[in-house]
């Protein structure tokens, strides 16, 4: 595999980009980025509060709809966040009504030293909340419910 020195094509820096309706499994996208010549690994696990400034109830679910090109977009901000780094990385996001405590988003980033992983994990999540096109709806308890525009 690649150094620190080194960069990994794109094609090879990305092992999972999808959207998923399922729950999302933290130790798949771990397994997923798994290298010895990996000496660090981050993740990001953005899950559905219970709470919201702008909410005038307790948030009780968030329901996502995605674009038909939110995959292949997910796939396009993962590779240019590793772009010119030996990253690896994995990230999924959900799509319909997920509760409280679910996650919504899991990013996994393997790279030689720690601070491609971080900047590369980071760099993916903000990305993801202006560039995804995933948008979310809120649902509060007393059943108001709010659009909260693109991203995740």
């Amino acid at each position: 595999m690649s150094t620190p020195e080194q960069s990994l094509p794109a094609e090879n820096a990305v092992r999972i980009a999808r959207l998923s309706e399922q729950p999302l499994d933290l130790h798949v996208h771990l397994d997923a980025v798994e290298e010895s010549s990996s000496g660090a690994v981050t993740t990001f696990v953005g899950r559905v509060r219970d709470t919201d400034p702008d909410a005038s109830d307790a948030v009780v679910a968030l329901e996502y709809s995605a674009h038909p090109d939110a995959e292949q977009t997910l796939h396009r901000i993962a590779a240019e966040a590793a772009a010119g780094t030996d990253a690896i990385v994995a990230v999924s996001h959900r799509v319909g009504r997920l509760g409280v405590g679910e996650a919504a988003v899991v990013i996994a980033v393997a790279s030689g030293h720690r601070a491609a992983a971080f900047e590369v994990c980071r760099t993916i999540i903000e990305t993801i909340k202006t560039d995804l096109p995933v948008w979310k709806r809120q649902v509060e308890a007393d059943g108001t419910t709010e659009w909260k525009g693109l991203g995740g």
